[in-house]
């Protein structure tokens, strides 16, 4: 399959909130969905998908820690970024109401974003895979006294009714999105590329005092501005870890470039996971 036919792949059922990110980065372009985070990268591996879209941090509930640890695993590249507001309701089979709900069906992420308004009544939450799946699974089961959290669109998209609207904790509740790819590999492009880059890297140190500081100076040194911190484990040793970092800024800037330079003195592994087209917030 040709880079210019193959669709952009994501996670879950259509409807869902990944969905809405290929949508948002790539208009109505070609896209698959498929049954999990690995089946993206796989899918992009392989040459079956040209790029994927996959979740990587709710202001909420943090970072989805499953892809990066599969950014890692994975020898493919970041492309881009995407944010997309999260907007939550409760929506079940028509002729339902609050009162005739017992259980509550979405992914654990989501059924965290709601939970003031979920533990509010005796619900039994239970977790799937995916947002748009539960909403999926309630419609094609006709499973009534159960409801699914999940986003409007999904809702219409399956045919259940909307019995609470808005249920997310904190207003303004958005994921971001990253597009992976393999290298050199042809992209269809972004609707509307954002103006500010950003870089990720991702470095292993010595276990030793001071070895982390040492990469922190080097780029505060260079003026750059850091994003994010983040470590994972070390899948090549116990009690090891490897940091993740996102900069303002790309490789192609003298000063992103020389800092990168002297980060590798000073770490046992670095790896540039890309520069890339980013919402500046």
């Amino acid at each position: 399959m040709s880079a210019t036919t193959a669709p952009i792949a994501y996670a879950g059922e259509p409807g869902a909130f990944a969905e809405d990110a290929v949508l948002t980065a790539f208009g109505e372009a070609p896209r698959t969905a498929v049954g999990s985070f690995r089946a993206v990268f796989d899918a992009v591996t392989s040459g079956d998908a040209a790029a994927g879209v996959v979740p990587i941090e709710n202001v909420i509930h943090g970072t989805v820690r499953e892809n990066y640890d599969l950014l890692i695993e994975y020898d493919l590249g970041i492309v881009g970024e995407v944010m997309v507001p999260v907007d939550l309701c409760l929506a079940a089979l028509p002729g339902q109401s609050l009162d005739t709900i017992e259980r509550v069906y979405s992914h654990i992420q989501a059924l965290g974003q709601a939970e003031a308004f979920l533990r509010s009544r005796p619900w039994q939450l239970l977790s799937t895979y995916n947002t748009a799946g539960a909403g999926k699974t309630i419609a094609e089961s006709g499973d009534r006294g159960a409801a699914a959290v999940l986003s409007p669109r999904a809702a219409a998209l399956f045919g259940l009714e909307v019995l609470a609207e808005g249920i997310g904790d904190l207003p303004g509740n958005r994921t971001r999105f990253v597009i992976t790819a393999r290298a050199g590999s042809e992209v269809p492009p972004l609707v509307a590329p954002p103006d500010h880059r950003r870089t990720t890297l991702v470095v292993a140190v010595r276990n030793e005092p001071g070895t982390l500081l040492a990469v922190l100076q080097v780029i505060a040194a260079h003026g750059l501005n850091m994003r994010k911190l983040e470590s994972r484990p070390s899948r090549e040793r116990a009690w090891e870890y490897v940091f993740w970092i996102d900069l303002d800024g790309d490789i192609a800037d003298p000063r992103m470039a020389a800092a990168l330079d002297e980060v590798r003195g000073v770490t046992t592994m670095t790896r540039v996971l890309g520069s890339y087209p980013s919402p500046d917030a």
